[in-house]
């Protein structure tokens, strides 16, 4: 089985890009972050002529999430629990059946943060606790979960091309770090990281300064696996292709393949 995540930045912009690139990749499940628009505007439809099952968790204008599924949904939960007033969408939440039994797949987007001495960075925070809480729930029942997508975390320097220009800023400051090391440490695995060891693999460039051109690119986009899907990975991998299309998005898509 082979799971994908993409923040397509906006799915009007970007639909067809999409598109084009399930056509070719066909992954069975991809959480796609940034659509930009309410559950109404979502193009369901297009996505459904592929085969897709799909599950959205949408906002006017900023982030929301969406899950493309082979596969029914069995459930479909929106919202991070932990905060009430939140309305911000940011996760949606989807349990498939597989053969080996069940397979539940967190669908994030992470807050930036930015700037930090903002209301933005506590947020950001606070947004990560609720997230270990989460998890930590998940993992309690002792079942294959993949808790995938766009973190605004950059782990380590060796995923970000010129580290101490990124000292200060939410994506690396040491709490920002400290917290999703937090995630690792309750057992998820980061599949990147598990299949590869080498430096300087990136899965967002951004649009300014040549950044795709020179390679000055973040790895921020993530997949962490239960220790019972962790069990079944088979590979993982960062695919850049999309970047070098025609207006793309200023992330890519990250993919692990699962033996279930």
């Amino acid at each position: 089985m082979k799971i994908a995540t993409w923040n397509i930045n906006g799915i009007k912009a970007r639909r067809d890009t999409l598109l084009t690139w399930l056509g070719q990749d066909a992954p069975d499940i991809v959480c796609i972050q940034e659509i930009k628009c309410m559950d109404e505007a979502f193009p369901s439809e297009a996505f459904e002529d592929l085969g897709y099952n799909v599950a959205v968790h949408g906002q006017k204008s900023f982030n929301g999430v969406a899950t493309l599924s082979k596969l029914p949904f069995d459930e479909v939960t929106p919202r991070l629990d932990g905060d009430e007033a939140d309305e911000q969408a940011r996760y949606l939440e989807t349990v498939v059946s597989v053969p080996s039994g069940v397979l539940r797949i967190a669908n994030l987007y992470l807050p930036n943060g930015n700037p930090v001495d903002s209301e933005k960075y506590p947020y950001k925070l606070a947004w990560m606790a609720r997230l270990q809480a989460r998890a930590e729930a998940l993992l309690a029942l002792e079942e294959p979960f993949v808790m995938a997508g766009d973190y605004n975390v950059i782990p380590m320097p060796d995923d970000v091309h010129n580290p101490a220009a990124w000292t200060d800023d939410a994506l690396f400051k040491p709490e920002t770090r400290a917290e999703f090391r937090k995630l690792l440490n309750l057992g998820l695995t980061d599949a990147f990281r598990a299949c590869h060891d080498e430096p300087h693999r990136y899965s967002f460039w951004d649009y300014q300064a040549g950044a795709w051109q020179k390679n000055n690119g973040l790895r921020i986009d993530h997949l962490l696996l239960s220790p019972q899907a962790a069990d079944h990975l088979v590979a993982c991998d960062i695919d850049s292709t999309p970047r070098g299309w025609e207006k793309p998005s200023d992330h890519v898509p990250v993919w692990i393949e699962l033996k279930l």
